[in-house]
């Protein structure tokens, strides 16, 4: 047995690898469990006792030489194919992979532009619930229950585990943002380290109306507050006068309708002449040569008194415009539902912006 474990020992000082299939060849012969060395041990007990000792140290000394040399050729084998991959040549012919990079919704970038513009003039931005009370949502903004006024802005309500039969349990989905302002005003008091209160409200709202190309159930608006002392309606004029020429381009003209809303007095509707035509009439703007893109007023003094505020030391005015429409007008889309509808092709238009 001597003499075989003295012949594989030469073999695999012999022995070269240059492939992982090599590699493992030498591992089935003499590593494996089904080796020959594994086979010498098996035959150990059939060495005389005397031997015995002796032969043994050999078979493990035979053993540990065959691992350390499937050690080194391991980790020459694959120093070996880390090199031929960092080598690997390029095929030049190959078609280039297109740069896939995404770019915002253009919703997205009109919010963005909106927050701008009124944060260069003083206004900051402020959030609130979607889910809402009808308090916040109606009764402290002047709609009474079951007053036709509220036909206006017809919602979805959530039901409320519990709820009460009173009114004022019930919960919503906002129909605008003005929710977002009534906490505002119960939250931060003019006079105060927060006065005055400027503020514009982005974000979703909800009303109950048939999806087509004009109009949606879901929504988005951004509303702008400001509550001070001798806030007057020059105020509010000059405020949507900067944002139009800001937002539009210069030449854009604007006027104000008189108009109503039950949490602003007086009011007024906001048009500006269509950005698609020009002024001249289209479709769009039903060729009458303006669009309207706003509500605006000033606030009722009962609105400022629901939030603890004495209307007669402070006045102030509220706007609100859907930022959809506004986004029509800047780059012209003519039907709603493609906001919402994820298609590529219409998206990637924005890409360039």
């Amino acid at each position: 047995m001597l003499d075989k474990v003295k012949e594989l020992h030469q073999e695999i000082e012999q022995y070269t690898i240059n492939s992982p299939e090599q590699l493992e060849q030498f591992r089935m012969r003499f590593i494996s469990r089904k080796g020959v060395i594994t086979e010498l041990f098996e035959g150990l007990k059939s060495v005389p006792q005397a031997d015995r000792r002796a032969v043994g140290q050999e078979l493990n000394g035979l053993k540990n030489l065959a691992q350390e040399r499937f050690d080194s050729f391991s980790q020459l084998v694959n120093e070996q194919q880390s090199s031929a991959r960092s080598v690997a040549p390029v095929d030049l012919t190959l078609p280039t992979i297109p740069n896939l990079t995404g770019t915002q919704h253009p919703l997205t970038l009109v919010r963005q532009r909106i927050i701008q513009i009124f944060e260069r003039i003083g206004f900051n931005v402020a959030d609130g619930p979607e889910i809402e009370s009808d308090w916040y949502n109606f009764g402290a903004l002047n709609f009474p229950d079951n007053h036709p006024a509220r036909d206006m802005q017809d919602t979805f309500f959530v039901e409320k585990a519990n709820a009460d039969t009173d009114a004022s349990s019930d919960m919503l989905l906002r129909t605008h943002t003005s929710n977002v302002q009534i906490r505002l005003m119960e939250r931060q008091k003019p006079g105060t380290a927060f006065r005055p209160i400027r503020s514009i409200m982005p974000g979703r709202v909800y009303r109950n109306e048939t999806i087509s190309a004009r109009a949606h159930c879901m929504f988005h608006q951004v509303e702008g507050l400001y509550i001070d002392r001798n806030v007057g309606f020059k105020d509010l004029k000059d405020t949507l006068y900067h944002f139009v020429k800001e937002m539009f381009e210069p030449g854009t003209r604007i006027r104000f309708r008189p108009s109503y809303f039950p949490f602003t007095e007086p009011s007024a509707e906001i048009d500006i002449s269509c950005q698609i035509c020009g002024g001249k009439g289209c479709n769009i703007c039903k060729h009458t040569g303006w669009v309207e893109i706003a509500g605006s007023g000033m606030v009722d003094p009962q609105v400022i008194a629901n939030c603890g505020i004495d209307p007669e030391e402070y006045t102030g005015f509220a706007f609100g415009m859907g930022i959809e429409r506004i986004t029509q007008l800047k780059y012209v889309v003519n039907d709603l539902r493609l906001y919402t509808e994820n298609d590529v092709r219409f998206l990637r238009q924005f890409e360039g912006l």
